[in-house]
């Protein structure tokens, strides 16, 4: 009897407790919960790090922004009754003496000449100097790279590379801008500029316009080679296109001969002719200099000051081959806009200067003359007609089509623009106003 009752002892002690199964479905989905619970809370980290990343990064190193470029705009040109008004003596020197000093400074003059000869060797000097002066004008010049690529019939990729040049306008702080022909940069896969010195680097398009077929690129000047330091960068001086130009010697650099860093002696024969774009007049001067159809660079006088942007013929010569450039004082606000990135705004006339003449004779009040007014324009929306004489914009008053462009350019798109005409009505003008909505260029 105890035995039996120790065993049944044992027996109890001995008993195995089963582990409860497992229920792999409510494993899974609490697997599949909290993955995904993961998952969302990485997007909303991710999330909120791309949102407030720029705003700490600013709020810690404040980022510079660009400087607004502003171009210098022409001096007043001294007439020539006020120099000699400045240059007249204070007294009037007696009869006698001024007839003695006449004769002495003829005298000298006659002496001097006496003793110039002219020969072969001069003229070796003269041309060394124009060769020591285009060294130097050389700094302000690029050579833009333009690289593209296909792949032909037999799945070979062909590289093919365009050039172009350039001039550096001046820099805004961040970047180095560059003015330069826009006519292979809209299918380039790569841009890269090469300085006078050899260095090169790669470039950006800042904006372009369609009219002028300019474009400026820009270069961080973080980016600048060693070769080119900031501060050894030098910029031309922008000069004037509204002086006498006809007869005066220019030097034409960049590509006139349709290779880089080529050149070309000269001068202006003439600058009478206007290419009118929408909204805008361009002066075209055109140069006894022959070179290339596809020529580009700029037009320097002896002064170092660029007075000239080389394009194509829009004069309608029949002399294709001579070069021709943009008047650098009507293209100074287009550069600007340029450089600064800015939208152009479009109001889509085109027009001219009324001249004194036709304002005494004819009776046409004084304004910018509406020549043409383009298909579907706001200017044309709006209901001015080709005739009318703009008079007054914004409350600003208008006297040549010049102002008219200078107002236009300084306009956003979008802005509600208010213009007064004057539209002739049987034998007198009748003035008109006008709402429309500036566009902006293509």
């Amino acid at each position: 009897m105890p035995e039996k009752e120790q065993n049944n002892q044992n027996d109890f002690m001995i008993e195995k407790i089963k582990q409860r199964p497992i229920n792999r479905k409510k494993l899974l989905r609490r697997t599949v919960i909290t993955a995904s619970m993961a998952v969302i809370f990485g997007l909303i980290a991710c999330f909120t790090f791309l949102v407030l990343e720029p705003v700490i990064s600013n709020w810690l190193y404040p980022e510079e922004e660009p400087q607004i470029v502003v171009l210098p705009e022409d001096q007043e040109e001294m007439s020539p009754e006020e120099m000699l008004a400045e240059n007249l003596p204070t007294e009037s020197p007696s009869p006698e003496v001024e007839q003695e000093e006449l004769v002495l400074e003829k005298e000298q003059i006659d002496e001097i000449l006496s003793g110039v000869v002219l020969d072969r060797q001069n003229y070796k000097e003269i041309y060394a100097a124009l060769s020591d002066y285009v060294t130097e004008l050389n700094h302000y010049m690029v050579t833009v790279t333009a690289v593209t690529s296909n792949i032909d019939w037999f799945n070979t990729v062909q590289e093919k590379k365009n050039q172009t040049s350039g001039v550096i306008i001046t820099d805004n702080g961040k970047e180095l801008l560059i003015l330069t022909d826009a006519s292979y940069l809209s299918s380039a896969e790569s841009l890269t500029i090469t300085f006078y010195t050899g260095d090169q680097v790669n470039a950006q398009v800042k904006q372009t316009d369609n009219y002028t077929n300019l474009a400026v690129l820009t270069v961080p000047l973080e980016d600048l080679p060693a070769g080119i330091k900031k501060e050894k960068l030098v910029y031309p001086t922008l000069g004037s296109s509204n002086t006498k130009l006809t007869g005066m010697p220019v030097i034409a650099m960049g590509s006139p001969m349709g290779t880089s860093n080529s050149i070309g002696y000269g001068m202006i024969t003439s600058a009478s002719t206007v290419y009118s774009v929408p909204d805008r007049n361009y002066k075209i001067m055109q140069t006894d200099i022959m070179g290339s159809q596809n020529a580009s660079g700029v037009l320097f006088n002896l002064d170092g000051q660029v007075i000239g942007i080389i394009t194509g013929n829009k004069t309608g010569s029949d002399m294709k081959n001579v070069i021709y450039a943009y008047g650098i004082t009507e293209m100074k606000k287009i550069m600007e806009k340029l450089s600064n990135g800015s939208a152009m705004a479009y109001l889509g006339i085109s027009g001219l200067n009324v001249t004194s003449e036709a304002s005494g004779e004819l009776g046409v009040p004084l304004g910018g003359y509406v020549k043409k007014v383009d298909m579907d324009s706001p200017a044309m929306l709006a209901g001015i007609q080709q005739g009318d004489v703009i008079t007054n914009i914004d409350g600003r008053n208008i006297s040549t089509f010049n102002e008219y462009t200078n107002i236009v350019m300084q306009l956003e798109p979008g802005k509600t623009v208010k213009m007064t005409v004057k539209r002739k009505s049987q034998d007198e003008y009748k003035e008109m106003e006008f709402t429309m909505e500036a566009g902006e260029t293509k």
